[in-house]
Parts: C-alpha cells; sequence; structure tokens
C-alpha cells in the first residue's frame, strides 16, 4: 500500500501539481482557470495517439456490428463456436476489441490525481511537493477569469460538462446508426434490444456525470468540458476522414 501511495504522488500527484503550478506563474494574467485549460490541451497532446487508436478501434467495432449478429444468429445454440467465430473475426479484420479501453484506463489514474491536484492545491501545505526549480507562487487565486470560484461546486460547469458527454458519445452512436441504416432493411428484435439500451446509455452518462460533478470543485468540471470538447474535435476528424494508425 505504501508502494502504491509513493507511485502516484511521484509519478501522478507531483508532476501534476508543479506542472499546474509552473502554468499559473508564468501564463499571463496568473489566471487559474487559464492553467487548467492549458493543462488539460497539454494532457490530450500526449495522449493523442493513444485516444486515436481507441476511437478508430470503436468505430471498426461498430462497422462490423452486422457481421457480429449474423454469427450471433447463426451459432446462437452454440456458444463455443460463436466465440470461436467471433474470435476469426476479429483477427480477419486485424482488431483488438479490448484496445478501446486502454486509453480509459491511462487517464483513469491521471483524472484521480488532478482530483487531488484541485482539492488539495489550494492549501498552503501543498508546497512541500513542489520540485527545487519550482519556486512558491504563493496564495492562489482560485479563480477563471475572476469570475467562477473553481475551489467550489459550480452548477453551470457540471451542467456543461454533462452536455458535452452527451455530444461526445452521440456522435459515434449517429454515426452506427446511419450506416446500420443503409446496411439493412430489416431490424431484428434482438437489434431492437440492442440499440435500445445503447440509447439509454447515452442519456445515462451525461446524468451521472452531472450527478457526480455536480458536489466536486468546479476545476474537475472544467477540465471535464475542455478535455471532451477536445476529444469531440478528435472524433470529428477521424470519423470524418480516414486515418492509418
Amino acid at each position: 500500500m505504501d508502494f502504491l501511495t509513493i507511485f502516484f504522488n511521484e509519478i501522478l500527484y507531483k508532476p501534476l501539481f508543479n506542472a499546474l503550478v509552473l502554468l499559473y506563474k508564468y501564463l499571463p494574467g496568473h489566471d487559474f482557470g487559464i492553467a487548467i485549460i492549458t493543462l488539460t490541451i497539454l494532457i490530450k497532446l500526449i495522449f493523442y495517439p493513444f485516444t486515436t487508436k481507441s476511437i478508430v478501434s470503436q468505430k471498426s467495432l461498430q462497422d462490423l456490428q452486422t457481421k457480429l449478429q449474423e454469427i450471433q444468429k447463426k451459432y446462437k445454440d452454440d456458444k463455443e463456436r460463436m466465440v470461436q467465430a467471433t474470435m476469426e473475426l476479429y483477427k480477419k479484420e486485424k482488431i483488438n476489441p479490448f484496445s478501446g479501453c486502454l486509453p480509459v484506463l491511462i487517464q483513469l489514474p491521471i483524472l484521480i490525481a488532478l482530483y487531488q491536484v484541485f482539492r488539495k492545491g489550494f492549501l498552503p501545505e501543498q508546497t512541500q511537493f513542489l520540485y527545487s526549480f519550482v519556486s512558491n507562487p504563493g496564495p492562489i487565486n482560485p479563480y477563471l477569469l475572476n469570475i467562477i470560484d473553481l475551489s467550489k461546486p459550480n452548477v453551470y460547469l457540471a451542467i456543461l460538462s454533462g452536455f458535452m458527454q452527451f455530444f461526445q458519445t452521440k456522435m459515434i452512436s449517429d454515426k452506427n446508426q446511419k450506416k446500420n441504416q443503409l446496411q439493412k432493411a430489416k431490424i431484428e428484435i434482438g437489434q431492437k434490444t440492442e440499440e435500445i439500451l445503447q440509447k439509454q446509455m447515452i442519456y445515462f452518462f451525461p446524468f451521472l456525470t452531472i450527478a457526480i460533478l455536480w458536489q466536486l470543485p468546479s476545476a474537475i468540471g472544467l477540465y471535464w468540458s475542455v478535455s471532451s470538447l477536445f476529444s469531440i474535435g478528435q472524433q470529428y476528424l477521424i470519423l470524418n476522414k480516414k486515418i492509418t494508425i
């Protein structure tokens, strides 16, 4: 447990905390909100190749839905053969069905670390985590454009984050639905059920996002909104242009 704590502090918390302090100190205006926006963009740029692979993988999996449903229908009474045929299809199409999870697994610890930075970073005692080459910035003004106090919850940023989450999820869903409508004239009962569940998830996650961010420091909501906006732009480029990874 001590090892995990040390690893978390040294590899995630301290680098992010120091990066945020440096941005706050050296960006014009000493605006904490602008520092968070800049840090968010830098993080998204670092993980751009990973998230691109994830989006391409999700798109490829959705393009295979018709073939996967045919396999499920053909081998509905033989689960072992169904799994084998599914894996053969993935191998043929050179798709790793789990590759889309990797960026999420990587970025989740970063999100937790950022939460700790935004929650504790306003406290004077956190200066002990500054590197030797990073000078003490003094009291940090936790405002965005002197309007929003990012150390406290903000309902507007929470709702904005939920809306961004909804739009980001719906982009790929709409693309997939349009493709499926062109590919098939009939919709099986199982496919209807799948589409209903998919639509429920599209609306569930934004509400869950709002419910979570409603009580957290709005710095998290600002990070979430900017991160989602960046991802929306990235998804737009990938879904509308053929990208070779």
